[in-house]
């Protein structure tokens, strides 16, 4: 991380593109390695407003498109993790 430019490098290479939500995310979640975050505690941090029913699918879209970005293999994901039912961590 290179939180001045808010910049993410993987394996040596810039993540390119990464909005500032990915960004925070992805920032959130290695700050907590290791802990698994429900959606609404992820929301909550991130977005700094209290979740409410329509945040599922607002948290699970900015995930998906932040594995697409980060992952050599969004399907498989090696640096954000999903714990089934509990919700996501960083290793």
């Amino acid at each position: 991380f290179n939180d001045d430019m808010k910049q993410v490098t993987v394996d040596g290479i810039v993540v390119e593109k990464l909005t500032p939500i990915q960004y925070n995310i992805l920032l959130f979640l290695t700050k907590n390695k290791g802990r698994v975050f429900s959606i609404d505690e992820i929301y909550e941090n991130v977005w700094k407003e209290s979740a409410n029913y329509t945040v599922e699918n607002t948290v699970m879209v900015h995930i998906r498109n932040l594995r697409r970005k980060v992952e050599r293999d969004s399907k498989n994901p090696s640096i954000i993790k999903t714990s089934w039912g509990k919700g996501y961590y960083c290793d």
